[in-house]
């Protein structure tokens, strides 16, 4: 998906249809006062005040109509200067321009503003020269906003709309946008409800549904499994820490704007975990070690609450309470590399379990100029940055670097993947620490009988597993494989008042849940057509559509989610199909 944002040219002609578009607002409503229109990632917006107008649908229809008379007027696009006195006096009677004039820097004595035809707009440019050149546009949405993002101020109306040099590149981009509402999780997680959000539990707290539930338990066994095999040994840990833990950890002074306010209980002060770190420091702490036992992997699918702001939530991709896929692994300095090429190949196989294959690892460095966001430690850093660097060059892996990605506390390895919609995101994360250790003064016995400090390997390989599951849902578009599917077999009778094909159905959902698939069976006296289209907005993978035929020579006709044609197949075979399908993931 474009960037509008940071193409240059689709900046400029992205800006000059946001002005397209207040000039047809002000003809269609004279009295309408404009704050700003920028051009954003997604395209461009404009927030006007049409006083106690509220657009409609049919209200946009009505303005991008008349876009296209002033598109095709084909005036031209001039840039004046004018004094700060004169800005005033022009915009005299629109508050929202007063106020941008009066926050310009006070060195400020002239101000550029474009002319096009009967519509001036204070803009510092560049535009375009022609109103002709912003012929191929949409607008996308509607919303209302309030000024400066203060729900004190008044509700202004914000349009979002999209701008391209030519038809054809506006089509291509109107069609992945299509796309991009199909493969929406939250879409698709109505749909198949899977989960949901309630304004009176909180925003950014989405409550998982019986189906969504199955989901996220099916990804926390898959992993958990996974973990045991290569020895991880899994903890619960309370979803509160004190202020003085996170003091401690660092995370009070580098990370306190992303938590929630602190409570206090008894005269102590308490947060919201951000992070399972600290708690499991003190796990470690909690006893002597020797390097005999080392390494120790410790792992929790913990839930954790950050403070997002509202504008950034998005279903469970992005909300305020998720849970971690989290592990911490105590080594010694020697086990750095075999530990750190351990957690890849966990990642890269969890990566080949779920057909993903469009990804690319970066190396997240810190920003030494950024003394606020980052323990300060030159040495320790430089140890910890060589250390993993030299590490994954070793075990082969491919990298870029980045500057001022790493954590506070050390560099890590991100692993982003490449959505079928949108920018890529970070799933999979291996972090190197030298400080929290030290900063919880950890330690263990070496062969000498000294004391040494250990290093701690952060690592997360599906992240958080509701992003995971969101990416996954939106990857298939809710076509989920067998395994993960919350009902993996819908058995449907032909007939709901025929007793003997009831108990041939009932029968067969008894041997499936014997051989624990999880399968429905619909007895509700609906057609059997509506019952089948229900269960593909559901996502069903396999339907068991059963009649008198079917009864009397003991098959099983079914049908594949998203296909027309019906495969009959023996009773004990559909069975065997199923069972086996779900154990080898669907692998051949």
């Amino acid at each position: 998906m474009v960037n509008f944002k940071e193409d240059e040219s689709l900046n400029t002609l992205n800006h000059s249809c946001a002005h397209m578009m207040a000039q047809a607002v002000k003809h269609l409503y004279p009295n309408a006062k404009f704050w700003v229109g920028p051009v954003v990632e997604e395209g461009f917006y404009y927030d006007m005040d049409l006083g106690d107008t509220m657009l409609t649908d049919e209200d946009v229809a009505a303005i991008e109509k008349e876009m296209k008379k002033v598109a095709k007027s084909g005036c031209k696009i001039y840039r004046r200067e004018i004094s700060k006195a004169e800005a005033l006096e022009m915009f005299k009677d629109d508050p929202y321009k007063i106020d941008l004039i009066n926050n310009m820097d006070e060195d400020t004595q002239t101000i550029s503003c474009y002319d096009q035809g009967d519509f001036t707009d204070l803009c510092r440019g560049p535009h375009v020269d022609n109103v002709k050149l912003c012929r191929y546009f949409k607008l996308i949405k509607h919303s209302g906003a309030y000024w400066k993002g203060d729900a004190e101020n008044q509700v202004l109306n914000r349009v979002y709309g999209v701008c391209f040099p030519t038809q054809e590149q506006l089509d291509e981009h109107l069609a992945l946008l299509e796309e991009a509402k199909e493969r929406d999780h939250r879409k698709i997680g109505k749909d198949m409800q899977l989960f949901m959000a309630d304004d009176l539990i909180g925003r950014g707290l989405p409550m998982y549904l019986p189906n969504g539930y199955t989901i996220w338990t099916e990804l926390e066994n898959y992993i958990r499994n996974k973990e045991r095999k290569l020895g991880y040994l899994h903890v619960m840990t309370p979803c509160v820490g004190t202020v003085q833990l996170y003091q401690t950890s660092g995370h009070w002074d580098h990370y306190k704007e992303n938590m929630f306010p602190a409570m206090e209980v008894e005269g102590e002060n308490f947060v919201l975990r951000p992070m399972n770190c600290p708690h499991h420091m003190r796990i470690f702490a909690n006893r002597p070690h020797s390097y005999k036992e080392l390494p120790i992997r410790i792992a929790e699918i913990a839930h954790d609450f950050r403070f997002e702001s509202s504008g950034t939530l998005k279903g469970i991709e992005r909300g305020r309470h998720f849970c971690q896929n989290d592990s911490h692994i105590f080594c010694t300095q020697d086990q750095i590399k075999s530990e750190v090429k351990s957690v890849c190949d966990l990642i890269f196989s969890t990566y080949e379990d779920f057909g993903i294959t469009d990804y690319r690892c970066v190396l997240s460095l810190r920003d030494p100029a950024d003394t606020k966001k980052y323990h300060q430690d030159d040495e320790m850093w430089n140890t910890a940055e060589q250390a993993l660097r030299e590490t994954l060059t070793e075990i082969g892996i491919e990298f870029t670097e980045e500057i001022g990605e790493a954590a506070f506390y050390g560099p890590k390895l991100d692993v982003n993947v490449k959505p079928a919609i949108g920018n890529e995101i970070t799933l999979s994360t291996c972090q190197l620490d030298f400080c929290l250790p030290a900063k919880f003064d950890l330690t263990y016995t070496d062969a000498d009988s000294n004391k040494q400090t250990p290093v701690v390997i952060h690592r997360a390989i599906l992240g958080s597993l509701d992003r995971f599951m969101a990416y996954i849902l939106e990857e298939t578009k809710g076509n989920l494989p067998l395994w993960l599917a919350p009902t993996q077999v819908k058995v449907l009778p032909v007939k709901n008042d025929d007793d003997d094909l009831n108990a041939y159905s009932q029968k067969l959902v008894d041997a499936l849940a014997d051989a624990d698939v999880r399968v429905e069976f619909d007895t509700r006296s609906e057609k059997l057509g509506y019952k089948m289209r229900e269960a593909q907005i559901q996502k069903v993978p396999y339907l068991a559509v059963l009649g008198k035929n079917e009864e009397a020579e003991g098959t099983v006709s079914y049908r594949l989610h998203g296909e027309q044609g019906t495969t009959t197949v023996k009773f004990d075979e559909f069975v065997e199909l199923i069972v086996n399908e779900i154990k080898t993931k669907g692998r051949k």
